[in-house]
């Protein structure tokens, strides 16, 4: 009697020793596929980092292209001025003569 619960006692012991290392091997796989989702996850932000990157030097060249539009701007209306004042000048000329 005393063999066969030793028998009983073997035979459960196995059991949970199965069952743990079940567990260890599913907890394994579920660590491995975190790990892969973490790495995928990883490479996507270093990507978006990579584009926010470049649309910030996009932004950059934009508004350098503006600030140079708008000096450009601001010297041809003042050339405008300059030409419309001439232009009364001589109006004024040719009306007095």
């Amino acid at each position: 009697m005393v063999v066969a619960e030793v028998g009983v006692k073997v035979s459960r012991l196995e059991s949970i020793v199965e069952q743990i290392g079940e567990a260890v091997l599913a907890t394994t796989e579920t660590i491995e596929r975190l790990a892969e989702r973490v790495d995928s996850l990883s490479t996507q932000v270093q990507e978006q980092g990579k584009q926010l990157q470049q649309q910030g030097y996009q932004i950059l060249a934009l508004c350098d292209a503006v600030q140079t539009l708008a000096e450009i701007q601001d010297d041809s209306l003042q050339k405008l001025t300059q030409l419309t004042q001439t232009l009364d000048r001589l109006m004024t000329l040719i009306e007095g003569s």
